[in-house]
């Protein structure tokens, strides 16, 4: 599938200001992610449908996205998202077709995001982690980011303030991820929710009263 890049940074232009105004967010660690031109997988989780938006100003590379099916629906704004680097997964499906194009955006190099608990929260928690993203990684051999944005604002108010936390990325193998059986993407899953459930501990304590 092919992003636009000339809508990428147009659209870049656009909504910084716009989301930085909005959700006054800070970024932390955003450099932890190489410009090597590698690939790498970004697993985080999903609060709002601002998720996106914020996840792609905070990082100098473009990033993809599995984004649920239901929102291509509509012709002018699934084309909006596909050229932005959106594709489609049927959740709770198994969806193999889109597994296989995350998987080849990441072997020819790009940074590709998945929300690793499979939705969005309802309630601000986090949620249990899905294996989709581990399998992933498994699979192309490419290593994780774990990402948590974080609401330290009034929760209830829909432009509370946001941080971005990234990590360091995270090999398969420091994941323990070798043969793929349950067990193990399990453990690799989990893995990557304590350090995402890590950043969040520390950013409430730390920009809650900022």
């Amino acid at each position: 599938m092919a992003q636009s890049g000339v809508l990428w940074k147009v659209g870049k232009a656009v909504c910084f200001p716009i989301f930085k105004a909005l959700y006054r967010f800070k970024v932390v660690n955003k450099n932890s992610i190489p410009d090597d031109g590698k690939g790498y997988l970004i697993a985080c989780n999903h609060l709002s449908y601002s998720d996106p938006v914020l996840i792609g100003l905070s990082q100098k590379r473009s990033t993809y996205f599995m984004a649920k099916a239901e929102l291509f629906k509509n012709k002018f704004f699934g084309w909006l998202i596909r050229h932005l680097g959106a594709f489609p997964v049927e959740r709770g499906a198994g969806d193999g077709k889109a597994i296989n194009t995350g998987e080849e955006l990441l072997s020819q190099g790009n940074l590709l995001t998945i929300f690793i608990e499979g939705g969005r929260s309802k309630t601000g928690e986090l949620m249990r982690p899905r294996s989709g993203a581990a399998l992933v990684a498994l699979q192309t051999k490419t290593p994780v980011v774990p990402a948590c944005i974080t609401v330290v604002g009034n929760p209830k108010h829909t432009f509370a303030k946001r941080v971005i936390h990234f990590g360091e990325p995270m090999t398969p193998e420091e994941l323990g991820l070798t043969t793929g059986d349950r067990r193990e993407l399990k453990y690799a899953s989990e893995k990557i929710m304590s350090k995402i459930r890590e950043f969040r501990e520390q950013d409430l304590s730390e920009y809650k009263r900022s």
